[in-house]
């Protein structure tokens, strides 16, 4: 059976600042608190599925500025193989993430060591991509890269989890070896070419037209509102969101994806794996960071075990 559940993505120092709102073009705003972490979405979403159970490995690249312990020894501790890392002469990827007191945040990306991620370097994991589980993978790594991916995951039969963000312009061809497509309403709103509706009643429609793209699944994430699950098999099911008490949703949607991705690994049907993966980004956004924020296993379990009573 296979078990190890690959990311392929990338890994970034986190600058954070925390702000009252966001500043207007051409404002200063004085910040709250100033934060330095291990972050970028492949990174979260490894350790994401770690934490909730799955046995993670991760490609990618990392810098030499002096950065790439921290990095490493962060994925490490929480229980990511970092053999497939490798390092590249140049800086790492950084992201400046600024954090309003409610809570929202915007990202600005320097990709870094993650933009020297190559289609070769799969080829040197083809292995190990086609003895896993599962491949986890967003668009802050080169699409040529993702094109690999999918071609390899093809061969072997391996689902692939696509998040894709940051948006980019992506063939249809790109959609059409996916299995999972996750997007937000933001990305939704650009892959569709139309807004993300506001009411329940046309998400279904909607989810569909993403569908019609090529991935074999949807999961449409709408933040507090839960996600929208849509299947090639015709199964329709909003999952609600969860009412808590959010500081920080920098990690929401990597919580999300890590954590459904380990439960769908481990056997879990569509709806289950939806569940224990919103119930994740719950928990997420009651703490402050992005990997530091991320839920265990038995944390998600006891959540969903409290909000069922």
């Amino acid at each position: 059976m296979r078990q190890e559940i690959v990311v392929i993505g990338s890994l970034n120092l986190d600058l954070v600042a925390t702000v009252p709102r966001f500043p207007q073009p051409g404002e200063t705003l004085t910040g709250s608190a100033f934060s330095r972490h291990t972050g970028g979405k492949g990174a979260n979403q490894a350790v994401a599925a770690a934490l909730a159970g799955a046995r993670v490995g991760m490609i990618a690249r990392h810098g030499t500025d002096g950065f790439e312990h921290t990095l490493l020894a962060t994925l490490s501790d929480a229980g990511v193989d970092t053999t497939g890392i490798r390092a590249v002469a140049g800086p790492s990827g950084i992201a400046l993430i600024t954090v309003t007191e409610a809570g929202e945040n915007s990202i600005v990306l320097m990709p870094g060591s993650n933009g020297e991620l190559r289609p070769e370097d799969l080829h040197d994991q083809r292995d190990r991509i086609a003895a896993s589980a599962m491949v986890l993978t967003q668009l802050e790594t080169p699409v040529e890269v993702l094109r690999a991916l999918l071609e390899h995951a093809a061969r072997a039969g391996v689902p692939v989890m696509l998040d894709p963000a940051p948006m980019r312009p992506l063939a249809l061809e790109d959609l059409r070896g996916v299995t999972w497509l996750t997007p937000n309403e933001t990305e939704a709103a650009l892959l569709a070419g139309a807004p993300v509706p506001a009411e329940a009643s046309g998400l279904r429609g909607f989810a569909e037209r993403l569908l019609a793209m090529g991935p074999r699944n949807v999961l449409l994430k709408l933040g507090a509102k839960g996600a929208f699950l849509a299947t090639s098999d015709g199964l329709r099911e909003l999952i609600p969101g969860y009412v808590v008490d959010a500081v920080d949703s920098t990690a929401a949607g990597d919580a999300l994806n890590g954590a459904m991705a380990a439960a769908l690994a481990r056997g879990a049907g569509p709806v289950e794996a939806a569940r224990f993966g919103v119930a994740a980004a719950a928990l997420s956004v009651t703490r402050h960071g992005a990997i530091a924020s991320l839920p265990c296993l038995s944390e998600i379990e006891g959540f969903l075990v409290s909000v069922s009573r």
